[in-house]
């Protein structure tokens, strides 16, 4: 597997149907990487940004900032 994924296959990976799920993700903060008209979004990036946004069960958001 690469570490750079199109659009297309970061959608994927992320199980997303649609661009408009990988955009708010963006929107959000998910790191995408810019050459001219091409853009990649990095594997690494996609797993810290979710175990960074992972909320555990039972826990107060409020509280943990």
């Amino acid at each position: 597997m690469t570490e750079y994924f199109s659009v297309e296959q970061a959608k994927n990976y992320m199980g997303f149907k649609s661009y408009d799920a990988l955009k708010r993700y963006i929107e959000l903060g998910l790191p995408v990487i810019t050459v001219g008209r091409s853009k990649r979004i990095s594997k690494t990036a996609i797993d810290k940004f979710m175990a960074d946004h992972t909320v555990i069960a039972g826990q107060d958001t409020k509280a943990a900032k």
